[in-house]
């Protein structure tokens, strides 16, 4: 592109909204598309803005209002949430009350005894630090991003209900809680004024852990909606390791989240079983995936990394399919076990 090119604002597709669905997000009055944008991997450099500035938008003009972020994302951590500022200078600021933005803070994210865990210390600083690198005034939803057993959970809440009341957040969430934690939490917030109004846990047909322990019904009872993070398992779900590691994929390139170990002969019988259901529902096996997660009435939304435009419209294009019948939900049950 010649230096002197001018580029023209982003004008967001006037029909958005039209195909998307929209689900309440436990006893609130807040609705969240049922598929949110994660900035987990895939937007943490600029070298790969464009790419990141596409996707976004295409997200935004399919009518994805969720666009979820945490302090420690990139690599290295904080850059996501730096690239999200310029979307939002560049692209975004014009849609910002359409949008459903997100931070968390939990994880390790700068050095000495302040930086990590659950203390009102760390929380309330990250928040201001998140505020910064994205450019905003609040967040919509801010989360613990997990539970910490040195801390009270009367201070982490504590600081959760002031980030609140403070206007920096406007809702407040838990991220890798237990039930029981979810449940305690909950009611620590209530009695402070403050409803706890979402939870975000690893859940997929790979990684059922949490449904077993009975989180769903945890939530459900606290009035509390669940969104699903890694609902393809690093992308096992898709089907791209069925005929071994893609150079390309994230196993190949050591990713410390996702080892090759992971894809064993076992799990990858399991995903083509899958895949030929999928087959005949109509879908990809990601789609399958995804539809599988949305089948839960406490999952409010299901939360996707995309590296690609063409990765989001599949994982979009779920949406079209969430019925399962019986016989489909039994054949999965006897290909999961």
């Amino acid at each position: 592109m010649d230096r002197f090119t001018i580029v023209p604002p982003y004008v967001a597709n006037e029909n958005r909204y039209t195909d998307m669905q929209y689900r309440r997000c436990g006893e609130s009055g807040l609705k969240l598309s049922a598929v949110s944008l994660g900035y987990w991997h895939n937007f943490g450099t600029y070298d790969q803005y464009e790419t990141d500035r596409a996707v976004t938008r295409r997200a935004f003009d399919l009518g994805i209002t969720v666009f979820d972020l945490a302090n420690n994302y990139g690599p290295p951590a904080g850059s996501a949430e730096e690239t999200f500022g310029r979307l939002m200078k560049e692209d975004m600021r014009p849609y910002r009350d359409e949008m459903i933005i997100t931070t968390k803070a939990g994880y390790n994210m700068w050095p000495g005894p302040y930086g990590d865990l659950g203390s009102r210390k760390y929380l309330l600083a990250s928040l201001d630090q998140s505020l910064k690198r994205m450019g905003l005034d609040y967040v919509d939803i801010f989360y613990h991003h997990r539970m910490d057993s040195e801390t009270p959970l009367e201070e982490t809440m504590g600081a959760l209900a002031h980030a609140v009341k403070s206007g920096k957040a406007l809702y407040v969430g838990l991220s890798n809680y237990s039930p029981e934690k979810a449940i305690e939490a909950s009611n620590i917030l209530k009695s402070m004024g403050i409803h706890c109004l979402i939870c975000q846990s690893r859940y997929s047909l790979l990684d059922t852990k949490v449904e077993k322990a009975g989180l769903f019904d945890a939530l459900a009872q606290c009035g509390m909606g669940a969104t699903a993070f890694s609902p393809l398992a690093q992308g096992l779900l898709t089907g791209k390791y069925n005929n071994g590691i893609p150079q390309d994929s994230r196993a190949a390139g050591g990713s410390v989240f996702f080892k090759k170990d992971n894809i064993t002969p076992e799990v990858i019988s399991k995903v083509v079983a899958l895949g030929k259901i999928a087959v005949r529902r109509g879908q990809t096996t990601a789609q399958l995936a995804l539809s599988w997660v949305l089948r839960q009435p406490v999952m409010t939304s299901v939360l996707i990394g995309a590296s690609r435009v063409s990765q989001l419209e599949d994982n979009v294009g779920s949406l079209n399919n969430l019925d399962f019948s019986a016989a489909e939900c039994a054949e999965i049950d006897a290909i999961l076990k």
